[in-house]
């Protein structure tokens, strides 16, 4: 099975848009999204970027896991473009998404292949991974990312309106703070979170920092569905407002 393919269709690319916001076509997609995958496996023990070197591994918890979420964030764009007065191509040109904290390049490159009128800014500390990320751009002749190489406390004050992160660890009213102030007015924190219980318990620990959030279930293919599998996981999205 080509996990990455069906996992991509599962997830509606082959449909070429959400809510309007064109995608990649799914076979330049799956082609530029295997060559991601091949500078993983080959600086992965150098930069020191995933936990695995198994190729359906990396598809399925790195690359669908980060593309599951790529419908609700078109859904999010929509709403900021419709709701900027302009017409709705150019407000998507100027619509500005961060990957917060991208290390190897997740989830913003996967998104930033599959939208292509979308502009995303991949935001790292460390050096050595900002160079990669350089390099893969390159590679894979993106023009619509730059590489931002910064902590997220020193990142100018409302220029984003949407931040995305994969947010392994839980969140603290600091750092939850300190990304609120990194967007735009009606700007987003968009997380990736696993399982809706410790989510709850985490959001009532930030209710000072972030009082407006909502949850929204991801389905990621060959990850989450089955829970007769070991490894089946709970995926989730935690929106929240500034």
């Amino acid at each position: 099975m080509d996990y990455l393919v069906e996992g991509l269709k599962e997830i509606g690319f082959e449909k070429g848009d959400f809510f309007g916001i064109q995608t990649l076509n799914i076979k330049e997609l799956t082609h530029k999204i295997n060559l991601y995958i091949d500078l993983l496996l080959e600086f992965n023990a150098k930069f020191d970027l995933i936990n695995t070197d198994d190729r359906n591994q990396i598809i399925i918890r790195h690359i669908l896991d980060s593309l599951s979420a790529a419908p609700k964030i078109a859904k999010l764009c929509q709403g900021i473009a419709l709701s900027s007065g302009m017409d709705f191509p150019l407000a998507l040109a100027n619509i500005a998404i961060a990957d917060i904290g991208s290390g190897a390049g997740l989830p913003g490159i996967p998104l930033a292949i599959a939208f292509p009128k979308l502009n995303f800014t991949l935001a790292e500390r460390m050096s050595k991974r900002c160079n990669f990320l350089e390099h893969c751009i390159n590679q894979l002749e993106l023009v619509n990312v730059n590489v931002l190489e910064n902590q997220a406390e020193r990142l100018q004050q409302g220029i984003f309106d949407l931040c995305v992160f994969r947010a392994f660890r839980p969140l603290e009213k600091k750092m939850t703070k300190v990304l609120r102030r990194i967007l735009k007015s009606g700007g987003k924190l968009v997380a990736y979170k696993a399982k809706l219980e410790k989510i709850h318990e985490e959001m009532e620990l930030l209710k000072d920092a972030a009082p407006k959030y909502t949850v929204e279930n991801l389905i990621v293919p060959f990850l989450t569905q089955d829970s007769q599998e070991e490894d089946a996981r709970e995926r989730n999205l935690v929106i929240m407002e500034k």
